[in-house]
């Protein structure tokens, strides 16, 4: 009875959820789907005519789901216990007027725009390695470690606000985090009851800084447990694995990304017990940190915090 009973409390706060519709958006809309506090989540992300031979429309995200009980005097918990691709092809692509190194849309330059290529990458999903052609290289075709990680998590933003889905900010959305990856826990603010979440954007590897704009973009199947802090809040969304603290600040110019995500990370280590400015000086020596993108309307920064100099 006993063994039945712990069954049954598993099956109930586990939910296998398959999407249907990817929203382009971050925004408050009617929940796809609704959920208590410390749910684990088996689900994907979306598929769609992106990911194919053939190239197309990006599908979007999955969401928003609703956590009962999350207001917005509480945090936002996410934890990734599995990302990993689900079909064998990604995708990849250089533009002429988006990207790092691109000419920009918005101004006027004198330099030839880069030439529009998309690069084809098979996967193979038990050597966990990709694959592609090289057409104007010596070598014609390379093979990469894959280091899946989810490109988007998502809270609805305050008020009456919409943000595309190239968009980061305080709410989340699209770091390009390649820290958003099996074994991280991301703590995100909520600026409506329920929080409203969304995830997407699968990456079956990236750089730092996604400078050419894009990922191996593909679908993935996803394991996420989401939960609730419950009295607590912070300004910016902040991830946790085994070796670090770390705190993803958005902005442009860089510079403020880059002041955005240390403020927050100090403010967290004073919750650990130290200092502001000791805080900050010691910041100075053992930061480090990571350019999660240069090519979305925002940069992102993640800054980080050793975990070994917490105190014990």
């Amino acid at each position: 009875m006993i063994l039945l009973l712990a069954m049954a409390l598993v099956a109930q706060d586990t939910v296998r959820y398959t999407p249907t519709v990817g929203h382009s958006t971050f925004a408050v809309r009617e929940p796809v789907l609704r959920v208590k506090p410390g749910t684990v989540l088996i689900s994907n992300t979306m598929h769609g005519p992106y990911y194919t031979e053939q190239g197309g429309a990006f599908p979007g995200e999955v969401g928003p789901i609703y956590v009962a009980g999350a207001t917005t005097n509480d945090l936002l918990v996410v934890k990734v216990i599995r990302v990993r691709p689900n079909t064998d092809l990604a995708a990849a692509q250089i533009y002429a007027n988006f990207g790092g190194l691109a000419t920009d849309a918005r101004v006027r330059l004198l330099n030839d725009p880069i030439p529009p290529r998309r690069y084809l990458w098979r996967l193979d999903r038990e050597r966990m390695t990709g694959t592609t052609e090289l057409p104007d290289s010596r070598m014609h075709r390379i093979t990469i470690e894959l280091r899946p990680m989810l490109g988007r998590v998502a809270v609805a933003p305050r008020g009456d606000e919409a943000f595309a889905g190239l968009w980061p900010g305080d709410f989340g959305g699209n770091l390009d985090a390649q820290e958003v990856r099996e074994g991280t826990t991301v703590y995100l603010p909520i600026f409506h009851d329920g929080a409203y979440f969304y995830f997407g954007d699968g990456h079956a590897r990236q750089g730092e800084g996604e400078v050419a704009g894009t990922g191996l973009e593909t679908s993935m199947d996803v394991v996420l447990q989401l939960d609730v802090i419950k009295g607590k809040t912070i300004d910016w969304p902040r991830l946790e694995d085994a070796d670090y603290l770390m705190v993803a600040g958005s902005g442009r110019p860089l510079i403020d990304a880059f002041r955005l995500a240390h403020v927050e990370l100090i403010e967290w280590l004073e919750e650990y017990g130290f200092g502001k400015y000791d805080a900050y000086a010691l910041l100075g020596q053992v930061g480090e940190s990571s350019v999660a993108n240069i090519v979305d309307p925002a940069y992102t920064v993640i800054a980080k915090f050793p975990k070994r100099y917490l105190p014990r």
